[in-house]
């Protein structure tokens, strides 16, 4: 009897442009910049994209363009939490520890601080304008586009 072994990597395709953004502002902030600038839509979903068992959750602003086929998504790379721990000074009380965490959606990008996947299918858009539409919010510091390839945890930008 045949072997047969089904490779899932092979169905996979990064068929989205990804674009990395610098910017301190929070992200409802840059998502109103980037509607205003952009001339898109971006809402936030009524979920978060959460990892780690909870742990970490990520806010993403979506907008759907029916026109031209295309999804805008815009995340954070970068999710702070706040984790109480229980020290033992050796004393009779126990002392309340607070911990601040930080994690990120894509690590190997630790940096960035959103990403903005754009899922476009056949159609065909300049990204380099969009690029230069970005760099001209006086909030972004800087934005450049990421090859989805080359990264390792490609797949936490599948959602």
């Amino acid at each position: 009897m045949a072997l047969h072994k089904l490779i899932v990597d092979d169905f996979y395709d990064t068929d989205f442009s990804l674009i990395a953004i610098h910017c301190q502002v929070e992200d409802y902030r840059i998502s109103y910049l980037l509607n205003k600038h952009l001339d898109i839509n971006l809402m936030r979903k009524g979920k978060d994209l959460d990892f780690n068992y909870f742990m970490a959750s990520y806010p993403i602003f979506e907008y759907d363009c029916e026109a031209s086929c295309t999804k805008w998504h815009l995340i954070s790379n970068v999710c702070v939490t706040e984790v109480e721990g229980l020290q033992s000074s050796g004393s009779l009380f126990e002392l309340e520890q607070k911990t601040i965490k930080t994690h990120y959606l894509v690590p190997e990008k630790k940096k960035v601080n959103y990403f903005l996947k754009i899922e476009n299918g056949d159609q065909v858009f300049n990204e380099q304008l969009i690029i230069q539409n970005i760099l001209k919010i006086p909030q972004v510091i800087a934005s450049y586009s990421v090859n989805a390839d080359e990264l390792k945890s490609k797949n936490h930008l599948i959602f």
